[in-house]
């Protein structure tokens, strides 16, 4: 995997100046606590500004558009942002515009997950819900008071089934490991592509603010490498090995 540098501010291209500084988390806090980590990085991604969030958000969209993130992409899988997450709407947006098949995350019954199957549904926008407004039918708040589109006899599909999911995240680090919010929802979703060599579907580009980026992510066997991370400063390509 090739070594990325931090993904701090940026030029008119979106790509990092060289020399610029970006604030990290260092190694030490990261090795210690993962709980407390998460806390911090919780804390980090709340300090963002109500504008701060508006203005990320429109750059994500331009930066991935400028990249091609969307082009030629059948079915692209993305989030509700939720708990101070960057904003991902406009990006989102952007693809319905451009006639994608978008898909957001079901997370599993209370029941699925005591009987430990963790992995995520995704359910196609359609008709009146690619307006995003959630006062239509089919729209729902889960346990985590998180919107999902699960109207009556919506065909599911599994993340494997997507060509590139873009992925919240609460921290990343510059080898493209992702630190979640510690639910093991996508680490379920994502299996296959720890257990099947040449299973690449779909493309995982993990989408945060760039103030989320730490020195070095802890990661378990079972954590799967992003391909990709999108921040307002910029977007960089993490090749696996």
């Amino acid at each position: 995997m090739a070594e990325l540098g931090p993904l701090g501010s940026r030029s008119r291209s979106g790509r990092r100046k060289r020399g610029d500084p970006i604030r990290m988390i260092p190694d030490c806090e990261v090795l210690t606590d993962k709980a407390a980590l998460r806390k911090h990085l919780r804390a980090r991604r709340a300090a963002v500004t109500p504008d701060q969030r508006i203005a990320a958000g429109r750059q994500l969209a331009r930066l991935a558009l400028r990249h091609r993130l969307l082009a030629g992409r059948r079915r692209i899988g993305f989030y509700m942002p939720a708990k101070n997450e960057i904003d991902i709407l406009p990006l989102l947006r952007a693809a319905l515009r451009l006639g994608a098949a978008c898909y957001l995350p079901v997370v599993p019954r209370r029941a699925l997950v005591s009987a430990g199957r963790r992995a995520l549904w995704f359910t196609r926008l359609a008709g009146r819900a690619k307006s995003l407004n959630q006062s239509h039918p089919g729209w729902f708040s889960n346990r985590y008071d998180i919107p999902e589109y699960l109207p009556r006899g919506v065909r599911r599909v599994r993340a494997r089934q997507l060509d590139i999911l873009f992925m919240p995240m609460l921290g990343f680090d510059n080898q493209g490991w992702r630190i979640g919010m510690g639910g093991g929802y996508y680490d379920a979703s994502l299996a296959h592509l720890n257990s099947r060599l040449y299973w690449r579907r779909p493309r995982l580009i993990g989408v945060a603010f760039a103030v989320q980026q730490v020195g070095r992510a802890p990661n378990d066997r079972w954590d799967v490498p992003l391909d990709g991370i999108l921040t307002e400063h910029a977007y960089v390509r993490v090749r696996r090995p």
